[in-house]
């Protein structure tokens, strides 16, 4: 397997297990860091690696930006109705639009979209997903 597969496949696990941790912070009322650093993460989630802390501390330390940039984009939705999954997967998105440079918008686009079949909180997450991230994907652009 090539390189840039391996390293690919490994990315989409790490995503999955960012998407896991932000959503129990969600639920259990706790930092991501505090899952973390107390080895709450849910047992199939095994041990994030690097990329999975990386994007978990930015996430957080880029909150304010994200949530943001979620609102002015979710027409009709406010943060506080959203999904729980479906918000977790848009700050993971958004977070590596902004700042995970050697990651094209297109593949966080389609991997946020992925994440939303597997695991959004309603029928039409994929496409609620695709809608706001192609919207920020512009004004990032621009």
């Amino acid at each position: 397997m090539a390189h840039h597969q391996r390293v690919h496949q490994a990315r989409s696990a790490a995503r999955r297990k960012t998407l896991q941790i932000l959503y129990q912070s969600e639920i259990a009322g706790l930092s991501a860091q505090q899952i973390l650093d107390e080895e709450l993460c849910v047992d199939e989630v095994g041990l994030p690696c690097d990329f999975t802390r990386m994007l978990l501390a930015g996430i957080s330390e880029h909150a304010a930006e994200i949530d943001g940039l979620i609102a002015t984009t979710s027409a009709n939705w406010s943060i506080e109705r959203m999904p729980l999954v479906d918000k977790s997967i848009l700050r993971l998105a958004i977070f590596e639009m902004l700042y995970v440079s050697d990651v094209p918008h297109s593949v966080s686009i389609n991997e946020a979209v992925e994440l939303a079949k597997d695991f959004g909180g309603e029928d039409e997450s994929s496409r609620f997903v695709n809608g706001v991230l192609g919207k920020i994907s512009d004004l990032l652009v621009e």
